[in-house]
Formats: structure tokens, C-alpha cells, sequence
């Protein structure tokens, strides 16, 4: 699996965990997902993302939009 892929699992499951805990921890937990939305938007106009950098120190391989 490469950083995009892994990248695009990463972003899915940090967005579930946000709801779930939005619902069933605290309602500000909303803005945890808005962080996560928010991230994304930037990093797809900046190409810099900080779980890239993570991945990459851990040694996943890269993909086409991340290098």
C-alpha cells in the first residue's frame, strides 16, 4: 500500500472516530472532524500533509500525489 492509499484510510477512519465521539462523547467533537476536513483541503491545494511525513518516517512507499 502506498501513502495515498494509506493516507485516504487514515483520513476515513480519523473522520468515523470524530462522529462517534461527537455522538457519543461530546458535541464539540465536531470540530475534531471540521480539523480533519479542513486538512484535507489544504493539503490537497499545498501538498503538505502531516500524517505524509509520519507515513514516510515509518517507511510506507510512495504514491503519485505525495512524493
Amino acid at each position: 500500500m502506498n501513502i495515498d492509499r494509506l493516507l485516504l484510510v487514515f483520513a476515513g477512519v480519523m473522520i468515523l472516530v470524530s462522529l462517534v465521539l461527537t455522538q457519543k462523547v461530546h458535541a464539540n467533537f465536531v470540530w475534531f472532524t471540521a480539523f480533519i476536513a479542513v486538512n484535507m483541503i489544504q493539503a490537497s491545494f499545498t501538498g503538505f500533509c502531516p500524517a505524509v511525513m509520519i507515513f514516510k518516517k515509518l517507511g510506507v512507499k510512495t504514491g503519485s500525489a505525495f512524493k
